[in-house]
């Protein structure tokens, strides 16, 4: 547990230097007032997993329904799983640091 959600989380001892201090969260769920929400960072994070994520969660015909990160629905039957479980399985954790690292490095760039 983290952020108030389940998480499956990068450790510190793997990855120590975060911007906040807290762990890098991979993927959580969460639960809203109105609704529930998976987090798929990894997926975000990749410009070219996002499309392929956006459009084969299209193509199951459920409602897509997405924030920054997240994809919100009210209940368990209104997400495509097997999508779900492919897209945290689509990248691995080293990948998944590394990247982080190189985003933390353009905005370190930027400034």
């Amino acid at each position: 547990m983290n952020w108030g959600m389940i998480t499956y989380q990068v450790p510190l001892e793997v990855y120590p230097d975060t911007y906040n201090k807290q762990p890098l969260m991979y993927a959580a769920l969460a639960n809203q007032k109105n609704h529930m929400a998976v987090y798929l960072t990894g997926i975000y994070m990749d410009e070219e997993l996002n499309q392929e994520f956006e459009a084969s969660y299209k193509k199951t015909g459920k409602r897509y329904d997405v924030g920054k990160s997240c994809v919100r629905f009210r209940k368990l039957d209104d997400l495509p799983l097997p999508l779900i479980g492919e897209s945290i399985n689509a990248m691995e954790m080293d990948e998944f640091v590394e990247q982080t690292k190189g985003i933390s490095a353009r905005r370190v760039k930027k400034s």
